[in-house]
């Protein structure tokens, strides 16, 4: 398995109202994206050209929405990326440029 272009772990990630794991992962690899939960039992993925990632309006920093396969999930990361050699999930934003790089869609 090749090294993952990105890779995020300590997610919050949820669906609607409904939180379904506080300490999950988000991985992009092999041109797909993976969510997972801190088991690393996959509760979703989906190639990278079919995901859309955005930023909601009205949130903290620290949010970005994921819309896999007809399901959209909130992730809670970082609100800003953790110093070098400290852990920490990535910001947001650098989540939603991988998407973007990752698809072959550029900034």
């Amino acid at each position: 398995m090749a090294e993952p272009e990105f890779r995020a772990t300590g997610v919050r990630i949820g669906k609607r109202l409904r939180s379904l794991t506080r300490a999950g992962q988000v991985r992009i690899s092999d041109g797909r994206l993976q969510l997972l939960t801190s088991y690393g039992s996959e509760i979703d993925s989906a190639p990278v050209q079919a995901v859309r990632a955005s930023k909601p309006w009205f949130a903290p920093d620290d949010r970005a929405l994921a819309d896999l396969n007809g399901k959209r999930y909130l992730l809670t990361l970082g609100d800003h990326d953790p110093a070098p050699g400290e852990p920490g999930p990535p910001a947001a934003r650098r989540f939603i440029e991988a998407v973007r790089k990752a698809a072959g869609r550029g900034r």
